[in-house]
């Protein structure tokens, strides 16, 4: 479906890349990666034809539509979300508006029999035929189902577009082009503003999505569960790896390893051919042999491997000082913003070694609980600090609010005290500042610069318990892994807010999530809670599904009959169930003092803990097919 024919991308300073030759076809599923900067979006761009290569041609075949979502887009309508959905298809509006015309004459027409009678008829047949083959009737389905899994709420879906943030609308605009079923998706970073529940249900949308999709992202799990191919731009070339992400990775690590040792083997044999020329060029009788050596020299292909910098990057969060055996006591904490209750009635103590991943849906209150915990805002309740608690915060927008007129230096010597200060330089360049980049200004940084610098300056201000509110944003993968690996070695408490998936798998020992309005407590995997409330949502729907089935129609079922010989066994499994939803209880008590730095302890009391659960759910499911 997509063919390209010698393509180049032609900048001052040089090739993003020339002389490629690819063929896409229908069905594939393509991760493009690179290093920033190596051409990725601007190959999306042309593919999408809003950018013209400087050279060579791309093929597409006849009547293929595309989707194309930017980093870059501007949405400003007054619209409600539904609306911008509903009026994006062209094909099936002009449809619907002449199938409304035509039934409106039809209504007010007498003459059956005419020929302009029977035209019509003739027409609105066609026209509910072709409707049917846009899958017109399932339209208004489609959109609220996409709108609904990516996020957006029933109440949300009247509401202007104009009202919600950028990152809204970007959801908005990617729901517009999945709704549209294009034969082409091209998505440049699709889960930037997306959930951890969103992107669940966007990934679960691609695998069975049967056009072209080439997508470029930083969540690496993502790219492992949708893409076969990846497609690497380096070194002004693009290499074709028949691969996901994950196996491309570690084939290419050994690809490069290969190169390395050959470069070595290379520069090791020019560096003796440009002796030997040296020693024999002002003899006349060796000059001929001389200059036999320039030119093979010349003709030699030189090996290059590109670097990946982030394999100098070294990231360590030092501990301030041991704290107490609890970092953070909550009571009764809530927060309203006007009439709008956010959560209520929260009480959890955290203790020393605590590691908690707090997800859920965008919007319910996540960065506010973390403002309240650090006293930034105000609200009901009260928040405790334990002895020789010393926090670190890190705002979801701090990479945005650095100064931008200071430079990389100053931003980080304005906030660094005593002897640290002699090695900023050295710590800059462990993340990967170096040289003339300490004196280029915030302004002129990428994303992914910015929050390096703003993660700098959470390394000089030494803590005990990090609160890190996405932190990843505009991170690569390879500079996640870095930070993941600090937090692992962290030997303090932290508190994270994140929606990447494999970032947070293995990360952290509990859950929070804030669900009816107030925080629930999971001692689950990132991926047990995944599974989990994608599990509950299908019950949801189903259970909407049954009790829309039961107001049409309602059957009466007598109730079941138990014989006395297994009431006593009813009895005896519901003993046995309240005895260990009351052990349950026992646990969550000691789960919620649990000193986490005793990795032994906590370990078998988490096991023990999975074990009464399991039981109950086995005594229960009993129980269940004993009362019928």
């Amino acid at each position: 479906m997509i063919t390209l024919e010698n393509l180049g991308v032609y900048l001052p300073q040089g090739f993003l890349f020339k002389g490629v030759n690819l063929q896409i076809n229908r069905g594939e599923r393509i991760g493009l990666v690179g290093k920033n900067g190596a051409g990725k979006s601007t190959l999306l761009k042309i593919l999408s034809n809003k950018q013209q290569p400087s050279e060579g041609k791309i093929h597409l075949s006849k009547g293929i539509t595309l989707g194309f979502l930017t980093q870059d887009i501007v949405i400003n309508s007054t619209e409600s979300v539904y609306e911008f959905l509903n009026k994006s298809n062209g094909k099936i509006n002009e449809i619907r508006t002449r199938l409304e015309e035509i039934n409106d004459q039809l209504i007010a027409r007498t003459d059956y029999e005419s020929d302009s009678y029977m035209s019509l008829l003739d027409e609105l047949s066609e026209l509910n035929h072709a409707y049917g083959l846009f899958d017109g009737h399932t339209w208004e389905e489609r959109i609220v189902t996409t709108l609904k899994g990516l996020g957006f709420q029933d109440a949300e879906l009247d509401r202007s577009l104009n009202s919600f943030s950028g990152g809204w609308k970007m959801r908005a605009e990617l729901a517009r082009i999945l709704v549209n079923q294009p034969d082409i998706l091209l998505l440049d970073e699709p889960t930037n503003h997306l959930d951890i529940i969103s992107i669940s249900w966007l990934e679960t949308y691609l695998q069975k999505f049967e056009g072209i999709v080439i997508l470029i992202s930083h969540d690496r799990l993502f790219l492992d569960n949708v893409t076969k191919r990846t497609l690497e731009i380096s070194l002004g070339k693009i290499l074709d790896f028949p691969y996901n992400y994950s196996k491309y990775k570690a084939l290419r690590e050994e690809d490069l390893d290969r190169l390395e040792q050959a470069k070595k083997q290379q520069d090791k044999d020019i560096k003796q051919t440009e002796m030997l020329i040296d020693k024999f060029r002002a003899k006349s009788s060796k000059a001929a042999f001389a200059q036999s050596l320039m030119k093979k020299l010349e003709r030699t292909e030189r090996i290059e491997i590109e670097k990946d910098p982030t394999s100098r990057m070294r990231l360590t969060f030092p501990l301030s000082i041991q704290p107490g055996k609890w970092v953070l006591e909550l009571e009764q904490m809530g927060k309203t913003y006007g009439e709008k209750l956010i959560f209520k009635n929260i009480n959890i103590t955290v203790g020393r070694g605590e590691k908690i991943a707090f997800l859920g849906a965008n919007g319910v209150g996540k960065s506010t609980l973390l403002k309240r915990i650090i006293k930034e805002i105000e609200g009901d309740g009260t928040v405790k600090y334990g002895h020789n608690v010393n926090i670190a915060y890190f705002a979801q927008n701090q990479a945005e609010d650095l100064d931008t007129e200071l430079t990389v230096f100053e931003t980080v010597d304005n906030i660094a005290v005593g002897d640290i200060r002699k090695d900023l330089r050295t710590i800059l360049g462990t993340f990967l500042f170096t040289g003339e980049d300490v004196n280029k200004k915030v302004k002129v940084l990428s994303g992914g610069e910015r929050t390096r610098l703003a993660l700098c300056q959470l390394l000089l201000s030494p803590s005990n318990f990090l609160i890190l509110d996405e932190p990843t944003n505009h991170l690569d993968i390879a500079s996640k892994e870095v930070l993941k690996q600090a937090l692992i070695n962290y030997e303090g408490t932290f508190i994270i807010v994140s929606h990447d998936r494999e970032f947070l798998d293995g990360l952290t020992n509990r859950i929070w999530e804030i669900y009816n309005q107030t925080l629930k407590i999971h001692h689950y995997t990132v991926q047990e809670f995944l599974k989990k409330k994608t599990e509950e949502q299908k019950e949801f729907n189903q259970s909407e599904k049954l009790v829309k089935t039961l107001s049409v129609h309602r059957e009466e079922k007598p109730a079941p009959q138990n014989t006395n010989a297994n009431e006593k066994e009813i009895k005896r499994i519901e003993k046995e169930i309240s005895e260990l939803e009351l052990r349950i209880e026992e646990m969550n008590v000691i789960l919620a003092e649990l000193d986490y730095s005793d990795e032994m302890k906590a370990t078998s009391t988490l096991s023990e803990y999975e074990q009464l659960k399991s039981s109950l759910d086995e005594k229960i499911a009993v129980w269940e097919n004993l009362i019928g």
